[in-house]
């Protein structure tokens, strides 16, 4: 067995074991307090039956006269209590080697007891382990006698009910909202798209057409990216092997980094690698990855992407050029509304909302990611996924 598996093992038996010893050592204390009572009331008995009964035969009776005595009464009295500690000492060497005995026993036994105990906890942890969000409906249905356990359980199984009902009225909330929300935004483009077109409008209604449509589309982004967000933190109904290279030359097809205000230069390192997902998720992943990338960047400033394997996991790196970023503020860029590196508050080049749902998506893929301040300037966040295989060529 090998050290990581021992200490797994270890880990899931940990309180089982502890049990066992705590059973195995409140018999050996009791064990041990009653061989040396035992032990006491027996040398008491001993000594109180032997001697008296060696000083009866040592001394003779009324009227007899002894000429030569066969032996006298303080060796035969000796003779008698040596023998006594003799029996004393048997009976507890004896006594001991059964205790450990059954001390060994117990302890086997203790171990099966709190095994057999802890077996209805162990259904309880593996159906918390097994639940997610597209699994609520499973309940532990645990039978037997109304004990802590028992409660333990269906309290648990109340939980989870309240849980199913939340999680369905957010998903009701999502698609509504996806609905109501979009539509009169998509009323007001259309409105304000048709009024630019009219020949008849004057120059002033045009320019406030333009600034309501650059309004308009900046809260559909808003809206887009609450609503992603929203979806991404849920359990993903969609798993099946991706290979992420296509995915990042996808998304490198959609994005033009030349008609940009700022062009940058972008830098490639891609290699084949698997990973069990949602496709589309990954896609909107690595384009808000870049999409960060480029817009927090300087005038002809660089950008470095890197796909690779490290330790069975897909790695997905992605460095930039851009403003010095305190490192203190790095964590704080992915939560929903930090802007931009730097200048967060004051910008509005965006809804804040780009690596909040990168984190959203990683987390739903049961990966991790992670970003670190640049000293020349910018960032380089890596996103870290799991169960990634070299893709056959």
């Amino acid at each position: 067995m090998t050290a990581g598996a021992w200490r797994l093992w270890w880990s899931s038996r940990r309180l089982r074991l502890r049990l066992t010893l705590l059973y195995g050592g409140l018999f050996f204390v009791a064990g041990s307090i009653l061989l040396w009572v035992t032990y006491l009331i027996t040398g008491q008995a001993l000594d109180r039956q032997f001697v008296v009964a060696a000083r009866k035969v040592a001394t003779p009776p009324a009227g007899v006269v002894v000429q030569r005595p066969m032996f006298e009464e303080g060796v035969f009295q000796g003779d008698i209590m040596y023998r006594a500690e003799n029996v004393l000492s048997d009976m507890m060497r004896w006594s001991m080697l059964a205790m450990i005995a059954v001390g060994v026993v117990a302890l086997v036994l203790g171990y099966v007891v709190a095994d057999r105990a802890l077996r209805p906890l162990d259904r309880v942890t593996e159906t918390a382990q097994r639940l997610s969000e597209s699994t609520l409906h499973e309940r532990i249905g645990l039978s037997g006698p109304p004990d802590e356990v028992r409660r333990l359980a269906d309290t648990f199984d109340a939980m989870l009910d309240r849980l199913h009902r939340v999680f369905d009225a957010q998903r009701r909330f999502i698609a509504n909202a996806s609905h109501e929300l979009r539509t009169p935004l998509a009323i007001n483009r259309t409105v304000l798209e048709v009024s630019l077109e009219e020949p008849a409008a004057s120059e002033d209604l045009k320019a406030l057409a333009r600034a309501l449509l650059g309004t308009n589309a900046r809260y559909e982004r808003l809206i887009e990216g609450l609503l992603l967000l929203a979806q991404s933190e849920q359990e993903l109904t969609v798993r099946k092997w991706v290979d992420l290279e296509q995915v990042v030359r996808t998304v490198l097809e959609q994005i033009d980094l030349q008609s940009r205000k700022r062009p940058v230069t972008l830098h490639q390192d891609l290699r084949p690698v698997l990973v069990e997902g949602d496709p589309l998720f990954l896609e909107r992943c690595v384009v808000n990855l870049l999409e960060n990338a480029i817009k927090y960047n300087v005038r002809d400033g660089e950008v470095w992407l890197t796909l690779g394997q490290e330790q069975g996991d897909a790695l997905i790196t992605v460095r930039n050029t851009g403003p010095l970023v305190p490192p203190y503020e790095v964590d704080d860029l992915f939560e929903p509304f930090s802007r931009s590196q730097g200048d967060r508050v004051r910008s509005f080049k965006g809804a804040g909302l780009g690596l909040s749902i990168v984190r959203a998506i990683v987390r739903a893929h049961g990966g991790r990611v992670g970003a670190v301040a640049r000293p020349e300037g910018g960032l380089s966040v890596t996103v870290r996924l799991p169960r990634g295989a070299p893709c056959d060529p």
